[in-house]
């Protein structure tokens, strides 16, 4: 690979930190710099380049500086990269430009990523090859490839998709709390709804991690434990105003996310329960691991001594 290409692709690589850090999914991105999606994405891929006036408008856009975009600057500019409340850069819920986080609209996938998810639901990433993905999507095997390089690229396209999605979940889930237990019962709630109504795109996050090269997995794990990290600052908060001991409070963000992220293996959508109702009990299956009272009933949800 070129220095100019290896340039490329790292500019991409922290546009796309950027745009997820400020909380913004790539179409609520696009609109803000006026560029299609397919193009925002091809820049956060390394598929093209992006001039320095572009770059200003993706730094403001984002909340950065171009020298960090660009690598010059190692560390997040001190302005406002990152906000601290960065849930506020997703559109308000039921807002014209996003459904509310309680809101599962059909997504607008391309034919080609569609029939790749379906694929490695069905036979695995190792299973799936780009011609029985050209086949499902009812297009030539060089039709296939002048959308996307590789199968690595349809997968890593799939849990783009993914994290994008739950990150501005998350984030708009804890932007109507008003506690730290909320935040908690929210956060959980919007994990245990993702993962119901998306199954096929949650289990393929929950399978094909191993799949991935090792950049693409560093840098999906990245954006995964800033989900958890959100989901044990919650918990701490929670935990301290109900005056309770945290001391197993980090291996119970661990359990009561992997709870979450398990759903797809045995979830399904003509099952006896709705999505509704499995995100209502995993919330309360997280307060009663913490300890924490059912304030609804009025009982210590923990265990008594």
């Amino acid at each position: 690979m070129g220095d100019s290409e290896h340039d490329q692709h790292a500019v991409g690589a922290r546009v796309r930190e950027a745009r997820i850090a400020a909380g913004l999914s790539l179409r609520a991105a696009a609109q803000r710099i006026t560029v299609s999606p397919a193009t925002l994405s091809a820049v956060e891929n390394g598929k093209t380049g992006v001039s320095i006036p572009r770059l200003r408008s993706l730094a403001t856009a984002f909340g950065t500086s171009v020298s960090w975009l660009i690598g010059e600057q190692d560390s997040a500019p001190a302005g406002n990269p990152r906000p601290p409340d960065r849930h506020k850069s997703v559109p308000e819920p039921n807002s014209d430009s996003q459904p509310g986080w309680r809101e599962f609209p059909p997504l607008d996938i391309d034919p080609v990523l569609a029939a790749a998810i379906d694929s490695f639901v069905e036979t695995g990433y190792h299973g799936a090859t780009m011609r029985s993905i050209a086949r499902r999507a009812g297009m030539s095997v060089p039709g296939v490839y002048h959308h996307y390089r590789d199968k690595q690229e349809l997968l890593v396209q799939a849990l783009d998709l993914t994290m994008d999605e739950l990150h501005w979940r998350v984030r708009a889930a804890r932007g109507g709390a008003h506690s730290g237990l909320d935040r908690v019962t929210r956060v959980v709630e919007a994990l245990a709804l993702y993962h119901t109504h998306r199954r096929e795109l949650a289990f393929i996050g929950a399978s094909e991690m191993r799949s991935l090269t090792d950049d693409n997995r560093l840098r999906i794990t990245s954006s995964r434990n800033a989900l958890q990290y959100l989901l044990d600052e919650d918990i701490d908060a929670a935990v301290a105003e109900e005056n309770l001991t945290a001391s197993d409070a980090r291996v119970a963000g661990r359990a009561i996310a992997t709870m979450c992220t398990s759903l797809p293996q045995w979830f399904r959508l003509d099952g006896p329960a709705t999505p509704e109702q499995i995100a209502a009990e995993y919330a309360g299956f997280a307060l009663r691991l913490l300890g924490i009272r059912d304030h609804e009933s009025g009982s210590s949800s923990g265990p008594t001594s």
